[in-house]
């Protein structure tokens, strides 16, 4: 019979805790739980319910690299509260310095910047946050609610479309650490789409049309330009977004009604996936198209701080090996 060592080149370690990094097929015996363990990959993506936030509200902004590490702030009922999440439990840090709903957000959960919204009244404010506190910055060109957001830290953000119609609708931003500057525009106005991506590659989809009907529209930033590519499967605006613009995942929404439904993006088509639980929409989203969080956000006429942790499918996965 072949042996793990003949097949890996090593014998199964024994460790007195999981290791940091492990790689796909490594196997090992945890001496302090006495559980052999060993490292594979996941086949399909699923949902799993993770730690509520203190404070329940939708129309927030978001933040982060992963399922583990996030960053979520304001929301309605107007609020300037900021939560960071560790892959466990929310902890409340400092506020905003304007507390406001229906913002953009993007960065990482140390590194943000959340834009626009609405006090009331509608805002052009830009805040960003260095890990501990969010200090105001440069204003927006144009004030705007529900902007489309993107970006890879505090110094490289992009905002397009947003609400009121029409003057924002196509209306596209970009930030470079001190400054927003208008760019070109989106090809169709709009505002509360599921967003993913980076300053000069983002992608915004579906949103609410001015003046208002879901749109399953989505289109793709080059750096330079909007293409319009692949249409989601189910129109709707007010979802949940993470990832990069070749590969993203929108969740939730409204068209109406209230809506569980999640979408893969493969950088040409949407895909539908395991779906969200509860329905809702206004919530925000972090992370990346294996690992994601989607917080917050309203269920028919109620707030919900609930938080759902997304694995996606080839994201690693510890598991532990049982005789069951």
């Amino acid at each position: 019979m072949t042996t793990y060592k003949e097949i890996k080149g090593t014998q199964i370690e024994v460790l007195a805790s999981d290791p940091s990094n492990p790689v796909e097929g490594q196997v090992w015996y945890n001496s302090t739980s006495n559980v052999l363990k060993g490292q594979a990959a996941t086949t399909v993506g699923a949902w799993a319910t993770g730690g509520s936030m203190n404070t329940a509200r939708f129309s927030l902004a978001g933040a982060g690299a992963s399922n583990s590490s996030a960053l979520a702030f304001g929301g309605r009922p107007y609020t300037a509260i900021t939560e960071s999440y560790d892959g466990t439990s929310w902890t409340e840090v400092n506020d905003l310095n304007t507390a406001r709903g229906q913002l953009g957000g993007a960065g990482t959960q140390t590194s943000a910047l959340g834009f626009g919204g609405e006090g009331p009244p509608t805002t052009a404010a830009t805040e960003s946050w260095n890990g501990t506190s969010w200090t105001e910055v440069n204003d927006l060109n144009a004030a705007k609610n529900f902007p489309g957001n993107a970006g890879a830290d505090n110094t490289a953000a992009l905002a397009f479309g947003g609400s009121p119609a029409p003057s924002v609708g196509t209306q596209n931003e970009i930030w470079n650490g001190t400054n927003w500057t208008e760019t070109t525009d989106l090809n169709t106005a709009r505002y509360s789409m599921g967003c993913a991506g980076i300053s000069t590659a983002a992608l915004g989809a579906g949103g609410d049309t001015i003046p208002g009907a879901a749109s399953a529209l989505t289109e793709q930033w080059n750096g330079s330009n909007w293409t319009e590519v692949g249409d989601l499967n189910t129109a709707r605006y007010a979802m949940g977004g993470a990832g990069l613009y070749t590969s993203a995942l929108v969740f939730g929404g409204f068209s109406p009604p209230d809506k569980t439904s999640t979408e893969e993006w493969n950088g040409t088509n949407w895909t539908e996936v395991a779906d969200l639980s509860p329905a809702r929409r206004y919530l925000s989203g972090a992370g990346t198209q294996t690992s994601a969080l989607a917080f917050g956000g309203l269920l028919s006429t109620s707030s919900v701080g609930t938080t759902e942790e997304w694995l996606g499918a080839g994201a690693p996965l510890t598991r532990t090996f049982t005789d069951s």
